[in-house]
């Protein structure tokens, strides 16, 4: 099943004047992690009154929206935290947290990033403003306006039959195996980097390229499409400092895959769920 996250969040640019911050959140960036309160090694945004306690530098603040009820707030900080608060990185969210509080971290973490990046004009040089209306960093000099970045990527299962093809990149543990997956370059179709990038991957050819759904994937910015694909023909041959190994695997037989968090883990589900229907 896919976790597709109810409307349960308002992406807004400004506070509205009646709404009571005591019931905010807090996702403070300080040096790519997130500042947060730890409840047996579980992370959760600090509240509004843990936030009057946190006595560090807030360096910039960003209001994201409303979220069942709670005012949202991206910071970045600076400074030493004090006792009983923590450090979580996101992929230490990953996973311990639903998946709506992992993609408010996600994006959290992502606007600070994009603030920082686009204080002054890539074309003039001059100093950005923030857009009276959008998201956006705008130029008043030479009208540039530059929006949050977004890197569109493709996530595959290529399947033969009742068997799927896994990966090892070369730079993941002995014994972790996931789909192939890359980056979308300039001039290309989402369908056209699947067929590339397993061909540069592995080798073979693949065909029925069929869209199953998408997940922000805040590593840095990415956004992650995913594909079932059916294998066409070729033999398996690992791409050279990138893949480690490949094989095919069958349905019931997998070795060590993603959590069941990440995008991945949903692929090789459903076509594990589609063959055990069939049959």
């Amino acid at each position: 099943m896919w976790p597709i996250d109810p409307d349960e969040f308002e992406s807004l640019l400004q506070l509205p004047d009646d709404h009571d911050r005591s019931q905010s959140w807090y996702f403070v960036c300080i040096n790519g992690r997130i500042a947060c309160i730890s409840e047996q090694g579980i992370p959760r945004p600090i509240n509004a009154d843990e936030y009057r306690w946190l006595d560090i530098e807030i360096l910039a603040e960003h209001y994201m929206g409303q979220f069942r009820g709670h005012a949202c707030f991206a910071l970045e900080g600076s400074g030493r935290l004090p006792e009983g608060y923590a450090l979580a990185g996101l992929r230490e969210w990953l996973g311990r947290v639903e998946p709506a509080l992992f993609y408010l971290a996600g994006r959290a973490q992502q606007i600070v990033a994009w603030h920082n990046s686009n204080q002054y004009c890539g074309r003039c040089g001059k100093e950005m403003e923030n857009h009276p209306e959008d998201r956006a960093k705008t130029c008043n000099d030479c009208g540039l306006i530059n929006y949050p970045r977004l890197s569109p990527s493709i996530i595959v299962l290529v399947r033969r039959e009742e068997e799927m093809l896994l990966a090892r990149n070369a730079s993941w543990p002995l014994g972790m195996y996931s789909t192939l997956a890359g980056f979308v370059e300039p001039g290309e179709s989402i369908e056209q980097t699947v067929h590339r990038e397993v061909c540069e991957e592995v080798a073979i050819r693949v065909n029925n390229v069929r869209y199953l759904g998408s997940q922000s994937w805040p590593f840095p910015n990415s956004l992650m499409l995913g594909f079932h694909a059916t294998y066409e023909g070729g033999e398996i041959v690992c791409q050279d400092g990138e893949i480690a190994d490949a094989r095919w695997f069958r349905f019931d037989d997998l070795p060590n895959v993603p959590p069941a968090t990440a995008i991945s883990r949903w692929l090789i589900d459903d076509f594990i769920a589609e063959v055990q229907g069939d049959r």
